[in-house]
């Protein structure tokens, strides 16, 4: 496949990390909508895949490249789902990653019921106003910690306990964690719909 310039649309850096590897091996020549000095725009939908397209399409509205956009979070079964869509300001507008895991701990602390689930929405958009974009959706099934372990990845990551591997996602190496995760999912099914329509 010949080298596509796109838009990663995320200012979120683990995002960008995690993603622009594999991005590459598609055959996408991936520069981060910060080098294009973009904000995010307000994510004003109801679902992770209308927060995709929000981003991917501002994105390449602003550039004129083709963009691809990530919308991602952590839904907690025992929280009906939350924090969900607001998972990067779950404690706030202005909260760290370190005071969304303390908001959970918290909320979590008289639970039994400890299954999540990591969820991601990767969109991809041939131009602005692509009526017809690609929709990738991965998910990872998993148990939310009583307390942080690991010091990798971001987010919620150091919360998130893998049984298959016996490990939060804070444990896993770089490698290991790009092979297995929620993302890693959807980028599969996202290459998948690109070769089938080479």
């Amino acid at each position: 496949m010949e080298k596509i310039k796109v838009v990663l649309a995320t200012s979120n850096l683990g995002k960008v990390k995690e993603m622009a590897d594999v991005l590459a091996e598609f055959g996408f020549e991936v520069i981060a909508q910060s080098e294009f000095g973009i904000e995010t725009p307000e994510e004003t939908g109801l679902t992770f895949v209308e927060n995709a397209l929000i981003k991917a399409r501002f994105a390449s509205k602003i550039t004129g490249l083709p963009a691809i956009a990530d919308d991602s979070g952590l839904s907690v079964e025992a929280l009906d789902g939350e924090p969900g869509l607001y998972s990067s300001r779950y404690a706030g507008e202005q909260a760290t990653d370190a005071d969304n895991r303390k908001k959970l701990l918290t909320v979590m602390s008289d639970k039994d019921n400890r299954l999540a689930k990591f969820v991601s929405c990767i969109v991809f958009l041939k131009h602005e106003t692509d009526p017809t974009p690609y929709i990738a959706l991965g998910e990872c099934v998993g148990e939310i910690l009583t307390e942080e372990r690991g010091k990798n990845g971001f987010g919620y990551d150091s919360l998130f306990f893998f049984p298959p591997k016996n490990r939060s996602f804070a444990e896993l190496e770089t490698q290991e964690k790009k092979a297995i995760s929620h993302r890693a999912i959807a980028l599969a099914h996202l290459q998948q719909q690109l070769r089938g329509n080479k």
